[in-house]
Parts: structure tokens; C-alpha cells; sequence
């Protein structure tokens, strides 16, 4: 289990994670749309998340969603590295309705993405592009390496939680147990 707490002027984030499962959700930033999401993540995942954020969003959505997405990265980070037995590279698609997002994920301690979705308009009044903004922080807090890409749909929502899910079901599968030692043939990650 890990717990890192993070203030500054704009945010207050408590974070614990288990990627063991052990101990349940519970998520509260403040914001629907964005708790709907880490619920989704945390579930298909089956990784444990507190998540509680009190961030400035009053002024916007933008700190808030940024922030849990570093310190979630930091907490997957320090849960999982050193990195040894597992999968390490792995990819799903997650299907809502008519939605489909492909995501493939390299555990690999190399941050990269490559992001592309449809960025266009807001559900309710979440801006669509703070997605890009969270995987981001995420993905280089967690230093991995995500490729999630759009493959078809026209509803915000159901898109958005086709990456969510996906992105979680390959997290999970990467994470998954190999008696390999470290996946890689340059012995470390």
C-alpha cells in the first residue's frame, strides 16, 4: 500500500493506493464527471483508490484534475518500480455503446504518450481536453509509456469512459504476475 499527500496553493490531495486490491474505493474531487472516471479506472483496474482532492474549482476544473493525475502517478510509481515480474506491456479495448478507445501500455520506466482523442466541446461543464491533461500527468508521474487512441463514437461520455476502462484493463494485464524477473533484456527498468 502506498499514501502520498501533496498541498499547494492551488490543490490538497490525499492519495492510497493497493494494487492488490485490499481495501475498496473511495473517490471525492470535488467534481462528478472526474470521480465517475477514477471509480472506472479503480474498478476495471482492480487496483484499491482513496482519492481526496480539495482544489481551487471555483476558479477551474484545470488544477484539480492535473494534480491527481501527478500524484496518482507518483503513487503507482512508488507502489509498483522496481518493476519485476510482470507482464510489463499489455493493451485493451474497452467498449461503451458505440465507443472505442485502444489503449497500449509499456511498464517500462520510459514516459510517453501518445494521445489521440477527440478534444472538442465539454460533458456538462468538464472540458473535454482536461482527459489529455490528467493522462498526461499520470502517465509521466508514473513513467510509462500510453498510446491511447480513438477508434470510433460520437458520445463525450461514452468515449471518455471507453479510454478510462481501457486504460485500466491494460494496467491490470500488464501488471499481471510472470515469473520472468525483470521484463527486460537489458536487466533493469
Amino acid at each position: 500500500m502506498t499514501e502520498i499527500k501533496r498541498e499547494t496553493k492551488e490543490t490538497k490531495i490525499e492519495i492510497k493506493i493497493d494494487i492488490t486490491g485490499n481495501f475498496g474505493t473511495n473517490i471525492s474531487t470535488g467534481i462528478g464527471f472526474f470521480d465517475h472516471m477514477l471509480e472506472t479506472l479503480a474498478k476495471h483496474s482492480g487496483i484499491s483508490m482513496e482519492i481526496f482532492c480539495d482544489g481551487d474549482i471555483d476558479v477551474d476544473y484545470h488544477h484539480t484534475v492535473e494534480d491527481v493525475g501527478i500524484v496518482l502517478g507518483q503513487a503507482l510509481y512508488k507502489e509498483i518500480y522496481p518493476v519485476k515480474n510482470i507482464e510489463r506491456f499489455a493493451n485493451a479495448v474497452a467498449i461503451l455503446d458505440e465507443a472505442a478507445v485502444e489503449v497500449d501500455l509499456d511498464i517500462g520506466g520510459r514516459p510517453y504518450l501518445v494521445y489521440d482523442l477527440p478534444m472538442d466541446g465539454a460533458i456538462r461543464d468538464f472540458d473535454m481536453e482536461l482527459i489529455e491533461e490528467f493522462f498526461k500527468s499520470l502517465v509521466f508521474n508514473f513513467k510509462i509509456a500510453a498510446h491511447i487512441i480513438y477508434k470510433r463514437g460520437k458520445n463525450r461520455h461514452h468515449i471518455i469512459e471507453s479510454a478510462f476502462k481501457s486504460f485500466a484493463v491494460a494496467l491490470r494485464r500488464a501488471l499481471e504476475y510472470k515469473d520472468n524477473g525483470i521484463p527486460s533484456t537489458k536487466g533493469i527498468l
